[in-house]
């Protein structure tokens, strides 16, 4: 491309551009690299904008020309080109778009297409500013540019950016803008193709028309999230996860919406195969990517999900973000807010669908994604219902393996049962041959089963569902209606058991009893444990142990039930007389027994002394 001898005409840029460029340069932008998201934004604005006029204009210059971007970099001239066969500019044009405060050809065309009925979401242009980002790298810009219009010449337009711009006509320029920018020396890392194609990669992959980076290819997945779900394959979803996550394996859950009320929202959301929390790696930072019209906003946007979302995969697209001037950042974080809830609440409905028609894969989500949904029901009470029906146990009914949730527990409750029971334990196995189930078990009451640390923190936090109290089932208060009574003959009497809670109660206090009583939730067991303090539970006082807090170093408190009809109770009582120290012996071992049982007991040193000392009598 030749140059006519005309002379170039030098125009003093307005006094508010000169401020706005030392904005942009300086203080505008929070990265370099945005420059390149900002003028391909632009080029597929223009191409956009030249669509459209396909559709309704008939002489339009070089029509044959590919609607694309191309992009080259040249690291030994130090120099990025970036190039559309678009719309293009005029001289006026070039004058009033790249010489005048904030003017924005795309607000001015969007304008024009809503005078006229229409709206085209794929303009992403809305400031007026984005070109003078250029200026944040470049030694000079130098702009190439030829109308649409047959009839217009083509015209360079050239500027350092220090306070004027030259335009001149320019013969051989082919239809749309290039755009090339002669690098500053501290900038010069963006003539590499490879840093080039990361920013390309990261910003604009999915913009709709092909961008090319030294004549390959580069964004080749399309924007799935804009495209009707019943036109996409499995195979096509699958694609776009792994690019979009970074991911190897297959997506385990997605869920593919669009809403337009109350905000303009199309999202793609994956549930990853698996939960790498469990593993003990590092904690999930949020990975759901915030896109103002398929332009990359945030690629980890913190308070866009709540916390306990942070598993999700995906990306959100809205046309009704009020971005910043340099649409870094939001302007309105109750809009985001108010996004964010869009999107929650239509997982979670998506959620109850999945546990309803293919309970099955429910509950392998939950046994990978369960713990995500625990901390919601005990953390977000805007949510907290929807989760709370989302949260899943073993019970006393059910099989090994088997999970229930709140709402089935309720339907099988009994008459008059006002309270959801629920123990904390290891496993199954250690809740089950453990003493606080019997009771339950004898009269027939389902109790919920809890294997995570977590679990007493959610039941605390969730508290009741269905107008039914949360509680547990090794609680001091609890109250279980009358069971048969074993035969006289085969439990001590009234009278005797009295005297044995007595004696027990003198011989334990100085080993922290605070209470002993006959027990009507024993069965089979000779004793149980229940700690005094009802506000710290054995795992709380476990864990503000581990944490060096003062309340867990207090003095152990507990009451102990006994079971007057066990053989050991039994033969205790005939021992407390006849061989007091022998007794108090074995008091204190069945103590120790119901603290093992609680998981109360934190130094068995003195228990195996004991042991010994039972030994020699036998």
């Amino acid at each position: 491309m030749s140059d006519t001898a005309a002379a170039p005409q030098k125009f003093e840029f307005q006094a508010e551009i000169k401020q706005l460029l030392d904005i942009v340069i300086h203080s505008l932008y929070t990265e370099k690299e945005i420059f390149i998201r900002e003028l391909t934004s632009n080029a597929s604005d223009a191409l956009e904008k030249l669509r459209h006029l396909q559709l309704t204009e008939k002489n339009i210059l070089d029509d044959n020309l590919p609607l694309e971007i191309n992009i080259t970099t040249d690291d030994t001239a130090k120099t990025i080109t970036i190039q559309d066969f678009g719309i293009g500019m005029t001289s006026a044009e070039l004058v009033e778009n790249l010489g005048t405060i904030a003017h924005s050809g795309s607000k001015a065309f969007l304008k024009a297409l809503g005078e006229s009925g229409q709206k085209n979401a794929n303009l992403i242009g809305q400031f007026g500013v984005g070109f003078y980002s250029a200026f944040m790298v470049a030694k000079t810009v130098t702009v190439r540019s030829r109308s649409w219009r047959a009839d217009e010449p083509g015209h360079v337009w050239t500027s350092d950016g220090s306070g004027s711009y030259t335009l001149s006509p320019s013969d051989g320029e082919r239809r749309g803008t290039k755009i090339v920018i002669q690098l500053k020396d501290d900038a010069t890392d963006f003539a590499a193709d490879s840093r080039v194609k990361d920013i390309l990669e990261r910003y604009s992959a999915f913009v709709t028309f092909p961008i090319n980076l030294n004549g390959k290819r580069i964004n080749t997945v399309q924007a799935l999230w804009l495209r009707n779900k019943n036109e996409i394959k499995d195979e096509e979803y699958t694609e776009f996860y792994k690019f979009q996550a970074h991911a190897y394996d297959d997506p385990r859950l997605r869920l593919h919406f669009s809403a337009d009320a109350p905000l303009s929202i199309n999202a793609l959301l994956f549930v990853p195969k698996e939960n790498t929390e469990r593993y003990g790696l590092a904690r999930l930072e949020p990975a759901v990517s915030l896109y103002c019209r398929k332009v990359l906003i945030d690629a980890r946007p913190k308070d866009l999900l709540p916390e306990w979302l942070r598993f999700l995969k995906g990306v959100v697209d809205s046309e009704d973000l009020p971005l910043n001037i340099s649409r870094e950042t939001m302007q309105d974080k109750a809009l985001l807010d108010k996004i964010g809830k869009v999107i929650t609440k239509r997982f979670l409905k998506f959620l109850e669908d999945e546990a309803k028609s293919r309970p099955e894969s429910y509950d392998e989500f939950y046994r990978q994604f369960g713990i995500f949904i625990k901390e919601g029901a005990a953390l977000d009470f805007t949510h907290k219902e929807q989760l709370t029906k989302l949260l899943r146990y073993e019970s006393s009914l059910t099989d090994k393996g088997k999970a229930t949730s709140l709402a089935d527990y309720v339907s099988r409750m009994k008459e008059g049962q006002a309270e959801i029971y629920y123990l904390v334990g290891a496993s199954r196995e250690a809740i089950e041959s453990g003493p606080y189930l019997e009771g339950f078990k004898s009269r027939n009451l389902e109790v919920l089963f809890c294997y995570e640390p977590v679990d007493e923190y959610v039941m605390n936090n969730v508290r009741e569902y269905d107008g039914k109290k949360l509680t547990a089932a090794d609680h001091a208060d609890v109250k279980l209606p009358d069971a048969p009574k074993p035969p006289a003959d085969a439990t001590l009497s009234e009278a005797d058991t009295k005297t044995l809670v007595e004696w027990l109660a003198k011989t334990l206090a100085a080993h922290g009893v605070a209470e002993v009583k006959a027990s009507d939730r024993l069965v089979d067991s000779p004793a149980l444990a229940l700690n005094a303090d009802k506000f710290m539970t054995p795992h709380m006082r476990r864990m503000m142990k581990a944490m060096n807090k003062d309340e867990g170093s207090a003095p152990l408190r507990v009451n102990l039930e006994i079971n007057p009809a066990s053989p050991v109770i039994k033969h205790l009582f005939a021992t407390h007389t006849a061989a007091p120290e022998k007794a108090a012996l074995v008091a204190e071992q069945i103590l120790d027994n119901a603290l093992i049982a609680a998981g109360l007991l934190e130094d068995a040193s003195k228990m195996v002394s004991r042991i010994y000392k039972l030994l020699e009598t036998v």
